[in-house]
Formats: C-alpha cells, sequence, structure tokens
C-alpha cells in the first residue's frame, strides 16, 4: 500500500535559499531541500487499485499554473510549536487548484480533508524546541525576502509507507 500526497515541487534555486535558513534552533529535524515541496491534497495509504484510479484521474486535470508567493517563516503548533515552515500566499488560483484535487480524491472514495488548507514548505519537524528558541529562531531570520515562481507541472508524491516522510518519490508528474 503506497502512502502518497499530491504536491507542488520547488524550484532548486528556492530549495537553496530556503536551505540557508537552517540550522540553529535545538530540537529541529531539517527537511532535506530535495524533498520541499507544497502539498495539495494528502491521501494516505491507499490499495495499488486506488492509486491507479487517482493517478488516472489526476491527469484528467486542465488548469493553469498558479503564482507560487513565498512570504515568510512561521510554525505550526501555537505554545507548543512542532514545525517550522515558509508560508505562502493563499491566493485563489492555487486554493482552486487544491479544491481540484480535493474533488478528485473524494471521488476516489476517500474521506474530505478535515483540515483548513495551509499552504507551505515544512522546512523543520520541532521535538524538544522550546517557545524561546523558536521565537528566537524566527527573529534572527525576519529579513526574509519573499519568492515567486510559477510550477512546470505538479506532482503525485509517495512517501515511506505508514510513517510518510522523505525521501518523497515522483510516482507520477502532470504538466500545467
Amino acid at each position: 500500500m503506497p502512502r502518497l500526497f499530491t504536491g507542488i515541487e520547488v524550484p532548486p534555486d528556492i530549495a537553496g535559499t530556503l536551505a540557508a535558513l537552517r540550522g540553529g534552533l535545538p530540537g529541529a529535524r531539517w527537511s532535506e531541500p530535495s524533498d520541499y515541496h507544497i502539498t495539495l491534497r494528502f491521501i494516505g495509504d491507499v490499495d495499488r487499485h486506488t492509486a491507479s484510479e487517482i493517478a488516472e484521474s489526476l491527469d484528467e486535470l486542465q488548469v493553469d499554473p498558479p503564482e507560487i508567493r513565498l512570504t515568510g517563516l512561521d510554525t505550526f503548533g501555537g505554545a507548543r510549536p512542532h514545525v517550522v515552515f515558509a508560508a505562502i500566499d493563499n491566493s485563489r488560483p492555487l486554493n482552486e487548484l487544491q479544491g481540484d484535487h480535493e474533488r478528485l480524491i473524494r471521488r476516489a472514495g476517500l474521506a474530505p480533508e478535515r483540515r483548513k488548507y495551509t499552504p507551505h514548505v515544512t522546512l523543520a519537524r520541532l521535538r524538544s524546541s522550546s517557545v524561546l528558541d523558536v521565537a528566537d529562531f524566527l527573529s534572527t531570520r525576519g529579513g526574509f525576502r519573499a519568492m515567486s515562481f510559477r510550477p512546470r507541472r505538479f506532482v503525485l508524491y509517495s512517501a515511506r509507507e505508514k510513517v510518510g516522510g522523505g525521501p518523497y518519490v515522483v510516482e507520477a508528474a502532470y504538466p500545467f
């Protein structure tokens, strides 16, 4: 059973800029720049038949590429931060693309995503980082320069079964 998700790849030049922000945060497990992506829809562990059905249905999508704009650094978890990420401008074209993916996945029989869509690039997962360490990390990188790109394609990724995580494998690519 593959663990799947759809996403947009981060170009190497932007991944390099983001990778330069790594370090200086105790308890952080940094993502590899080659694994940087923007998730459109987490699918999860599915059987091969469902995976094939999803891959075929994604091929039917005909959409224009959204402009992706990275706007700064932030965290998930509030008082107990557990992820440091690069925030993505939540534009209408990106939300429409994510909605198209949601509809296709639901049509394949999977449950709807319950979490609100928050586009981002995960930079680190935090295990024992204190709120003060995280605040210090974010404040020292406060001069984050906004970056934009227009993707060439979206992809169907696979991750390690049951546990997820990288390295991620591009199972299929769909040009815009």
